[in-house]
This record gives structure tokens, sequence and C-alpha cells, in this order.
């Protein structure tokens, strides 16, 4: 489960944070247990605002920021139902820099049957997130947007005489599991970044 986006989370930490490295292209391979569904709505970016209406909700990008979506993306038929749908960043990956490269990465993956739930299927990514020397910085909790109601964790890294932060929200909807994931040098930051999203009034 959520293997999507363990390669989604893997380039963050080794590249879009701080981007010494290039970016490696995503791939992950998929079980063949995953229920079946259409490939997600990819979505448009329109004066500075990406909207997708399948999942409805937009997010309006930072000015200068750096579209990298089509770097992240896996198009191999195992990942046809799986999509990062929108991976930015403050500077461009593989410009070298001594700061953290703040980030905002969106991605929609089928959720396996038995998930119930926003929370359950954030247990997988609270793992990874942890496994990758993350401190979590309190239970995983309801969040809201708006109407809309998430599931929200909040973690933190140390590295060198910088703090890496990291929040990731979760919902589920038409059968998949959206996840945002926030990057930043700061808790404030990172609140900013989440205050850029919003959804259609009418959600489930």
């Amino acid at each position: 489960m959520a293997r999507l986006l363990s390669a989604m989370l893997l380039i963050l930490l080794t590249a879009g944070l701080w981007a010494q490295d290039k970016v490696p292209s995503s791939s992950s391979s998929k079980s063949s247990d995953r229920p079946k569904s259409l490939v997600p709505d990819p979505g448009t970016i329109n004066d500075g605002v990406y909207r997708n209406s399948a999942f409805g909700f937009s997010y309006k990008l930072p000015f200068g920021w750096v579209d990298r979506t089509a770097d992240m993306q896996d198009n191999s038929a195992s990942a046809s139902r799986s999509r990062v749908l929108l991976a930015i960043f403050e500077r461009p990956p593989e410009a070298t820099s001594d700061t953290i490269n703040s980030a905002v990465v969106i991605a929609a993956e089928p959720v396996l049957a038995g998930i119930k739930s926003a929370g359950e299927y954030f247990q997988s990514l609270n793992a990874l997130t942890t496994a990758k020397g993350f401190q979590a910085e309190e239970e995983p909790h309801e969040f809201s947007v708006g109407a809309t109601r998430l599931v929200r964790g909040d973690f933190s890294k140390a590295r060198g005489t910088l703090s890496v932060r990291q929040t990731s929200l979760v919902r589920l909807g038409k059968g998949y599991a959206v996840s945002f994931t926030f990057i930043g040098g700061s808790a404030e930051e990172v609140n900013e970044l989440i205050e850029k999203l919003s959804f259609a009034t009418r959600q489930r």
C-alpha cells in the first residue's frame, strides 16, 4: 500500500529538499490486488492555479516556483492508475544550495479493498516518513480545509543546523487516496503553503 507515496517521498527527501542530486525517475511496481480504477484526472494549471475537477480541489502555486510534475510521474503501464498530480519546488531541484528547497507534491493512488478511512491509509505513510528519519510531532489527526475534512500528520527532521518540516494531508474519495505533502523550513512556512489549498463547496 502507498507505493506511489514511497517513490514520491524518496524523491522529496533526496532531491527536493537538499538539491545536490538530480531528480530520479519515479517508478514502483503495483500489486495485482488493486481495485479497477480509471486513470486519475491530471488536472490543469491556468493563471497560476492548479485545478482538479475530478477530486474537487485547487492549489494556488507560489509565485516563481518550478513545476516538475512530469519529471515525477511514472508513465509505465503498471502505474496507469496512480499519478503524481502536482509537484512544485521553490527552485529547480537540480540547483545546488545549502538551504531547504520547499516543495508541494499532490498524488492520487487507488486504495486497496478493506481501507475504509484516510486514517487507515495514513498508517503506511506515517511509517514510511518516520523510517526516513523524520520524527512525528503528534499522532495523525483530523484537520479541516474549509468544510473538507482530512487526516493530517506533522513531521520534523534535523539536517545539520537546519530543520526540515513536513506535513501530509490525506483524503479518500472516488476510490482513491489523495495525498497533499508540504515541505518547508518551518512550521509557519508549511502552514502558509497549506493555506493555498482549497476544495469545492460540495465534498462528501
